[in-house]
Protein backbone atom coordinates (compact mmCIF):
# COMPACT_ATOMS: atom_id res chain seq x y z
CA UNK A 1 0.00 0.00 0.00
CA UNK A 2 0.93 3.66 -0.39
CA UNK A 3 0.43 6.36 2.27
CA UNK A 4 -1.06 9.24 0.28
CA UNK A 5 -2.37 11.45 3.08
CA UNK A 6 -0.94 12.62 6.43
CA UNK A 7 -4.22 11.66 8.11
CA UNK A 8 -3.26 8.02 7.58
CA UNK A 9 -5.04 7.04 4.37
CA UNK A 10 -3.34 4.15 2.57
CA UNK A 11 -4.18 3.37 -1.05
CA UNK A 12 -3.95 -0.26 -2.12
CA UNK A 13 -5.63 -2.89 -4.29
CA UNK A 14 -9.00 -4.38 -3.43
CA UNK A 15 -7.65 -7.90 -3.98
CA UNK A 16 -4.97 -7.25 -1.34
CA UNK A 17 -7.46 -6.64 1.48
CA UNK A 18 -10.47 -8.60 0.20
CA UNK A 19 -11.88 -11.06 2.78
CA UNK A 20 -9.20 -10.10 5.33
CA UNK A 21 -10.10 -10.67 9.00
CA UNK A 22 -7.40 -8.30 10.21
CA UNK A 23 -5.20 -5.73 8.48
CA UNK A 24 -1.82 -4.62 9.76
CA UNK A 25 0.27 -1.92 8.10
CA UNK A 26 4.03 -2.04 8.65
CA UNK A 27 6.13 0.96 7.67
CA UNK A 28 9.75 0.99 6.49
CA UNK A 29 10.82 2.26 9.94
CA UNK A 30 9.35 -0.92 11.49
CA UNK A 31 6.34 0.84 13.04
CA UNK A 32 3.19 -1.25 12.80
CA UNK A 33 -0.46 -0.17 12.86
CA UNK A 34 -3.85 -1.78 12.78
CA UNK A 35 -5.65 -0.88 9.58
CA UNK A 36 -9.34 -0.22 9.00
CA UNK A 37 -10.93 -0.52 5.55
CA UNK A 38 -12.53 2.81 4.66
CA UNK A 39 -13.93 1.51 1.40
CA UNK A 40 -13.22 -0.72 -1.57
CA UNK A 41 -14.09 -0.59 -5.25
CA UNK A 42 -13.86 -4.02 -6.93
CA UNK A 43 -14.68 -2.49 -10.33
CA UNK A 44 -11.29 -0.73 -10.39
CA UNK A 45 -9.58 -3.08 -7.89
CA UNK A 46 -8.81 -0.21 -5.52
CA UNK A 47 -9.25 0.10 -1.75
CA UNK A 48 -8.49 2.64 0.98
CA UNK A 49 -7.20 1.64 4.42
CA UNK A 50 -6.97 4.03 7.39
CA UNK A 51 -4.33 3.91 10.12
CA UNK A 52 -4.31 6.09 13.24
CA UNK A 53 -1.07 8.06 13.51
CA UNK A 54 0.58 11.38 12.86
CA UNK A 55 4.09 12.11 11.56
CA UNK A 56 3.48 9.79 8.65
CA UNK A 57 5.60 9.91 5.51
CA UNK A 58 3.50 10.60 2.41
CA UNK A 59 4.14 10.53 -1.31
CA UNK A 60 3.37 13.35 -3.71
CA UNK A 61 0.68 12.78 -6.33
CA UNK A 62 2.04 12.80 -9.88
CA UNK A 63 0.38 13.48 -13.22
CA UNK A 64 -0.31 10.09 -14.76
CA UNK A 65 -2.07 11.72 -17.72
CA UNK A 66 1.26 13.26 -18.70
CA UNK A 67 3.10 9.91 -18.87
CA UNK A 68 4.55 8.92 -22.23
CA UNK A 69 5.89 5.63 -23.54
CA UNK A 70 9.61 5.39 -22.85
CA UNK A 71 9.50 7.47 -19.65
CA UNK A 72 11.38 5.94 -16.72
CA UNK A 73 9.35 4.63 -13.77
CA UNK A 74 10.14 2.83 -10.51
CA UNK A 75 7.97 0.11 -8.96
CA UNK A 76 8.04 -0.38 -5.18
CA UNK A 77 6.50 -3.29 -3.32
CA UNK A 78 6.76 -6.48 -1.31
CA UNK A 79 7.42 -9.30 -3.82
CA UNK A 80 7.64 -12.75 -2.21
CA UNK A 81 7.75 -11.07 1.22
CA UNK A 82 10.86 -9.02 0.38
CA UNK A 83 9.65 -5.67 1.70
CA UNK A 84 10.67 -2.32 0.18
CA UNK A 85 11.86 -3.91 -3.06
CA UNK A 86 12.50 -1.35 -5.81
CA UNK A 87 12.71 -2.11 -9.53
CA UNK A 88 13.00 0.26 -12.47
CA UNK A 89 11.88 0.25 -16.07
CA UNK A 90 9.98 2.33 -18.55
CA UNK A 91 6.38 3.06 -19.42
CA UNK A 92 5.65 0.56 -22.18
CA UNK A 93 2.20 1.98 -22.98
CA UNK A 94 -0.69 3.89 -21.44
CA UNK A 95 -4.45 3.48 -21.71
CA UNK A 96 -4.38 -0.31 -21.76
CA UNK A 97 -7.93 -1.69 -21.57
CA UNK A 98 -9.60 -5.07 -22.24
CA UNK A 99 -6.93 -6.78 -20.15
CA UNK A 100 -9.56 -8.71 -18.16
CA UNK A 101 -8.43 -7.64 -14.69
CA UNK A 102 -11.15 -5.15 -13.69
CA UNK A 103 -14.42 -3.74 -15.00
CA UNK A 104 -12.91 -0.28 -15.50
CA UNK A 105 -9.45 -0.45 -17.05
CA UNK A 106 -7.07 2.31 -18.14
CA UNK A 107 -3.77 0.74 -17.17
CA UNK A 108 -0.21 1.97 -17.38
CA UNK A 109 1.84 -0.86 -18.86
CA UNK A 110 5.44 -1.08 -17.66
CA UNK A 111 8.43 -3.39 -17.94
CA UNK A 112 9.58 -2.53 -14.39
CA UNK A 113 9.69 -5.90 -12.65
CA UNK A 114 6.40 -6.55 -10.85
CA UNK A 115 6.06 -9.91 -9.13
CA UNK A 116 3.45 -11.50 -6.83
CA UNK A 117 3.35 -9.43 -3.63
CA UNK A 118 3.90 -6.08 -5.36
CA UNK A 119 0.17 -5.44 -5.74
CA UNK A 120 -0.86 -2.18 -4.09
CA UNK A 121 2.66 -0.78 -4.24
CA UNK A 122 3.72 2.52 -5.78
CA UNK A 123 4.68 3.18 -9.36
CA UNK A 124 6.61 6.45 -9.30
CA UNK A 125 8.16 8.68 -11.95
CA UNK A 126 11.73 9.96 -12.03
CA UNK A 127 10.74 12.85 -9.72
CA UNK A 128 9.54 10.44 -7.03
CA UNK A 129 5.86 11.25 -7.61
CA UNK A 130 3.12 8.63 -7.44
CA UNK A 131 1.78 7.94 -10.94
CA UNK A 132 0.23 4.50 -10.46
CA UNK A 133 -0.73 1.64 -8.15
CA UNK A 134 0.89 -1.66 -9.16
CA UNK A 135 -1.93 -4.11 -9.78
CA UNK A 136 -1.19 -7.09 -12.00
CA UNK A 137 1.22 -8.87 -14.30
CA UNK A 138 0.82 -10.79 -17.52
CA UNK A 139 2.61 -14.08 -17.05
CA UNK A 140 2.56 -17.66 -18.26
CA UNK A 141 4.84 -18.76 -15.41
CA UNK A 142 3.35 -16.78 -12.49
CA UNK A 143 6.43 -14.54 -12.34
CA UNK A 144 7.82 -11.47 -14.08
CA UNK A 145 7.85 -11.55 -17.88
CA UNK A 146 8.27 -7.87 -18.65
CA UNK A 147 4.57 -6.91 -18.73
CA UNK A 148 3.07 -5.30 -15.65
CA UNK A 149 0.03 -3.10 -15.15
CA UNK A 150 -0.63 -0.18 -12.79
CA UNK A 151 -3.78 1.84 -12.16
CA UNK A 152 -3.04 5.49 -13.05
CA UNK A 153 -3.33 8.10 -10.31
CA UNK A 154 -5.84 10.05 -12.40
CA UNK A 155 -8.28 7.18 -11.81
CA UNK A 156 -7.06 6.20 -8.34
CA UNK A 157 -7.43 9.71 -6.88
CA UNK A 158 -11.06 10.02 -7.98
CA UNK A 159 -11.91 6.57 -6.60
CA UNK A 160 -10.15 7.32 -3.32
CA UNK A 161 -11.90 10.67 -2.87
CA UNK A 162 -15.27 8.95 -3.41
CA UNK A 163 -14.47 6.16 -0.94
CA UNK A 164 -13.21 8.56 1.75
CA UNK A 165 -16.03 11.09 1.50
CA UNK A 166 -18.98 8.92 0.38
CA UNK A 167 -18.02 5.38 1.30
CA UNK A 168 -18.67 4.24 -2.26
CA UNK A 169 -17.86 5.23 -5.82
CA UNK A 170 -20.59 7.11 -7.66
CA UNK A 171 -20.46 6.79 -11.44
CA UNK A 172 -22.48 8.14 -14.29
CA UNK A 173 -24.41 5.65 -16.40
CA UNK A 174 -25.34 6.07 -20.02
CA UNK A 175 -26.88 2.70 -20.87
CA UNK A 176 -25.18 1.79 -24.13
CA UNK A 177 -22.80 -0.91 -25.25
CA UNK A 178 -20.13 0.27 -27.65
CA UNK A 179 -17.46 -1.36 -29.78
CA UNK A 180 -14.44 0.08 -31.59
CA UNK A 181 -14.54 0.79 -35.31
CA UNK A 182 -12.45 -1.85 -37.09
CA UNK A 183 -11.33 -1.72 -40.71
CA UNK A 184 -14.12 -4.15 -41.68
CA UNK A 185 -16.79 -2.06 -39.93
CA UNK A 186 -15.41 1.15 -41.41
CA UNK A 187 -15.71 -0.36 -44.87
CA UNK A 188 -19.22 -1.68 -44.14
CA UNK A 189 -20.47 1.74 -43.02
CA UNK A 190 -18.61 3.66 -45.71
CA UNK A 191 -16.33 5.48 -43.26
CA UNK A 192 -13.14 7.08 -44.52
CA UNK A 193 -11.25 6.55 -41.24
CA UNK A 194 -11.17 3.95 -38.46
CA UNK A 195 -12.24 6.41 -35.76
CA UNK A 196 -14.91 6.56 -33.09
CA UNK A 197 -17.15 3.81 -31.75
CA UNK A 198 -20.29 2.00 -32.81
CA UNK A 199 -23.28 1.79 -30.47
CA UNK A 200 -24.02 -1.91 -30.41
CA UNK A 201 -26.87 -1.96 -27.94
CA UNK A 202 -29.07 0.37 -25.91
CA UNK A 203 -30.30 -0.77 -22.48
CA UNK A 204 -34.05 -0.63 -21.99
CA UNK A 205 -35.25 2.25 -19.75
CA UNK A 206 -31.73 3.72 -19.64
CA UNK A 207 -30.83 7.41 -20.03
CA UNK A 208 -29.53 6.60 -23.52
CA UNK A 209 -32.93 5.22 -24.58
Amino acid sequence: GVIVDRDGYVLTNNHVIKDADEIRVRLSDKREFKGRVVGADPKTDLAVVKIESDHLPTIRWGDSDGLKAGEMVIAIGNPFGLSQTVTSGIVSATGRANVGIADYEDFIQTDAAINPGKSGGALVNARGELVGINTAIFSTSGGYQGIGFAIPTSMAKVVMDNLVHRGKVIRGWLGVSVQPVTSDLAQQFGLKEEKGVIVGDVTENSPAE
